[in-house]
Parts: structure tokens; sequence; C-alpha cells
């Protein structure tokens, strides 16, 4: 699978796999603002984004498109962030190629199982029959019984894409993510501890990544630290950017 990407900047590199229903395109503030100290790579898993759909879609899956990425690209190693999903397929690559990843960034995720949180939202997307819409605020609307909170459609509808008769569709894989979305839920394992240094970073308020859960995050990433940025929940990278990046480029600077 050819996954779609963006790259900008110079130095090492760094990959950037995004979360749930998001794509390279949510990272193109943070991305050009690492471009000062990195060359970044910001990817569209699986089924997000411009990258090609699939009927199948699991951590060890995805872990292995970003091994293949980095192959085609001649990176025998890199630095990697990711967030939310996008945090778990970045565990899974740790632990499965331990040795293509420099140093590890995990935004607001856990390696446990995670509950079903986005069971209502898939559904309510799924409600939807967007050909018969003429505008995003029509679809907004519509989708605010299933989501009722407004900055949450607004990220969804990052995702609608008009067809050549002017309909709108998702160019998300929908559908995909529907079937296997249990898959996503699933805890993190296999593969071998990864040695290397590991960032563990929390949002605040939220609750995917609690500061108990460093009792399981050790066995499987021993050199885990966990740090909690202030002010922020799920979207710590939106929601104080400047904490974000600083902890980001302070950590994989350090050289100790």
């Amino acid at each position: 699978m050819e996954l779609h990407f963006e790259a900008v900047g110079q130095g090492e590199p760094l990959i950037i796999l995004h979360g749930l229903f998001g794509s390279s395109d949510n990272w193109k503030t943070v991305s050009t603002q690492l471009s000062q100290h990195f060359t970044v790579f910001a990817l569209d898993q699986r089924n997000h984004g411009r990258s090609p759909h699939s009927s199948e879609m699991d951590y060890n899956l995805m872990a292995g498109d970003v091994r293949d990425f980095m192959n085609s690209q001649g990176l025998p190693n890199a630095f990697i962030l990711g967030h939310s999903m996008g945090g778990k397929t970045a565990m899974q690559l740790a632990l499965s190629h331990w040795d293509m990843v420099t140093r590890l960034i995990v935004a607001d995720m856990s390696p446990r199982r995670d509950s079903s949180r986005h069971e209502k939202i898939i559904a309510g997307m799924r409600s939807l029959d967007l050909p018969r819409f003429q505008t995003r605020r029509q679809i907004e609307e519509a989708l605010a019984p299933a989501v009722p909170e407004l900055a949450t459609r607004q990220f969804l509808l990052k995702n609608l894409a008009r067809g050549p008769s002017g309909s709108f569709y998702w160019r998300i894989g929908l559908e995909e993510i529907h079937t296997n979305y249990a898959r996503l839920t699933e805890p993190i394992g296999g593969g071998v501890p990864f040695a290397g240094a590991t960032l563990f970073l929390r949002g605040e308020t939220s609750d995917y990544l609690l500061e108990d859960d460093l009792a399981s995050i050790l066995p499987l990433f021993p050199r885990a630290v966990l740090q909690t940025i202030p002010a922020a929940g799920h979207l710590i990278h939106i929601e104080n950017p400047v904490a974000f990046q600083r902890s980001v480029v302070a950590f994989l600077s350090d050289t100790s």
C-alpha cells in the first residue's frame, strides 16, 4: 500500500501519524513548526486522507504500512510521533520493528484496550445520505444529533469531498473503518519490548491516557516517561501547541 504523505523541512526524519478520522492535513501547522528542526513526513494512514482504502485494517497492518513507506523512502530509521490511533500504530511499529524507530513519541494514547467511544460517531456519519445535501452546513446540522460537539463535527467534516457531479461523499474509508472498528480498540502487544527512548504525552483533561497507565506501558516500553500537557484535552497538539511542540523538540533533541 502506497500511503499519501506530505514532506517538509530538513534534518533527521520525523514521521507523524494522525488519529482516527484525521489526516496529514490536520498536522500542517505542527509539521511546519517542527520542520525547523527535522524533515517531517506527515502520513495518511490507510482508509484516511488521500491514502488507499482497504477492507483490512489493524495495527499490525498499519505498522507494516509505515515500515513499507520508510523502505520506499530509503529511511532505515526515523523518529516516530503518533497521536491517538496513530499512537497505537507507532507503538506497534516500535514493538515489531524496533530497529526502525530512533525515538518514539505517543500523543495521548495508551497501549491498553480502548473503549468503543466512536461507535455513535460512526453510526451518525453512516446514516447520512450525502448526495441529497447541497451544503456543508446542512450536513453539519444533520450530524448534530449524533455528534453534539461543534468542534468534533467540524473536524469530521474535513473528510467531506465532492465528486465530479458535485455530490458530497466521505473521502475517508468509512465503511472499512466501521467493519474493522473493534480491531482498532484492541490493545497493543506482540513483538519484543522497545528499549529505545519513549515519551508519552497526555492531555491534562483527557481520559485516553492516564497516569495509572504507566503500569501497563513500562513492560512494553521500559524507558518510557510520561508528561502531562496542561490546559489540553485529547487534541493536545491543537489545544496547547506551544507546550506540545516544546516537549517534542526537547525530547527528540536530547542525545543522552
